[in-house]
């Protein structure tokens, strides 16, 4: 599967009142044409500052290192090969605001977890879709812009999209909001989709359904999907691939089906223990939790959570070691 974004040793450093932390922390991965991939961890573990990174989102006084080089796809341009590919390829770690500012929704669109924050609430929601089509197609008229945000707004099953766009954020329900936010992502044609935990603020009927939407839509518009949550059974659903983070590393990664039929690695265990199930008392917590940047265990971050613990575990941050062609653990037991 040819390459759309190929990210090398990825970091993120951030200043604080003890000195810089890490909350990405050498990152590398590979995400194809069409491919689905989800990234899971608890809170903290790096998950959003990563792709704040790949989107140039992340706060004053951050630095960045590594490589993100995006393959750019947009079949509207005039220099694409016939299969979406311009030729050409995006620095996401060296871009000039101006270049990340054309990156942004033309080339990555984001769907971000609160739709109530990141829809403006005194804006008509069809208003915004039109304001992220015009940023990148200042050329477009009134009338063609229009008609854009409704066919945005058609593709995300949002009912009645002419009265909706009229509509503002607080007239709509939590699902629609998300429905609106994957409209506007998705209005100026990117080729690859991040999504912020799009569904953890929504019921399980509602998030099914956004699931379903986010699937037909990658396969519709052949789609490089990132997935971003804590929640495995949602990975299950959605993505092809999984990177499992814990205190800004990859600690496993590979095939979904592998992945959660066989991790090895402790902590990706942990989190299937501690996924709800329908068996009652089935659940197992992870004891602890994950540690401040600022104050991480000497050797492996999961040490002192890890059931296997051993000493060697703190002589060193263990490397992520291959276990076969398709898979990745960053525990020095794994096989």
């Amino acid at each position: 599967m040819r390459a759309r974004l190929e990210v090398g040793e990825l970091s993120v450093e951030l200043p604080t009142a003890a000195g810089w932390v890490w909350p990405v922390d050498g990152v590398s991965f590979r995400l194809g044409r069409g491919e689905s991939l989800g990234v899971v961890g608890e809170s903290g573990s790096g998950k959003t500052m990563l792709v704040l990174a790949l989107m140039g989102l992340l706060p004053p006084g951050a630095r960045v290192g590594g490589q993100a080089a995006l393959h750019l796809a947009d079949a509207r341009r005039s220099e694409g090969n016939g299969d979406g590919e311009t030729g050409r390829v995006a620095d996401l770690v060296s871009a000039s605001a101006e270049e990340m500012r054309a990156i942004r929704g033309g080339e990555i669109g984001m769907i971000f977890q609160e739709p109530m924050t990141a829809l403006d609430p005194v804006q008509r929601v069809g208003d915004q879709i039109e304001e992220a089509i015009r940023v990148h197609e200042a050329g477009s008229g009134r009338a063609e812009v229009r008609r854009r945000a409704i066919e945005a707004l058609e593709r995300a099953a949002v009912p009645e999209p002419e009265r909706r766009a009229r509509q503002y954020p607080h007239e709509l329900s939590g699902g629609l909001r998300q429905r609106v936010l994957i409209a506007m992502a998705l209005a100026a044609g990117p080729s690859v989709l991040i999504a912020d935990e799009p569904t953890t603020a929504l019921d399980v009927t509602v998030q099914k359904q956004i699931l379903d939407l986010l699937a037909k839509l990658r396969a519709e518009l052949n789609l490089s999907l990132i997935f971003i949550t804590h929640d495995l059974g949602v990975v299950a659903q959605i993505a092809e691939r999984v990177l499992v983070m814990y205190a800004g590393r990859i600690v496993e990664q590979g095939s979904t089906r592998e992945v959660l039929r066989n991790p090895r690695h402790p902590y990706t265990e942990g989190l299937l223990r501690a996924a709800p199930r329908l068996q009652a008392g089935s659940i197992t917590p992870i004891p602890g939790t994950v540690p401040a940047l600022d104050a991480l265990p000497p050797g492996c971050s999961f040490g002192p959570r890890c059931p296997q613990h051993i000493a060697e575990c703190d002589a060193a941050v263990p490397e992520l070691r291959t276990i076969d062609a398709e898979r990745q653990a960053r525990c020095i037991l794994a096989r």
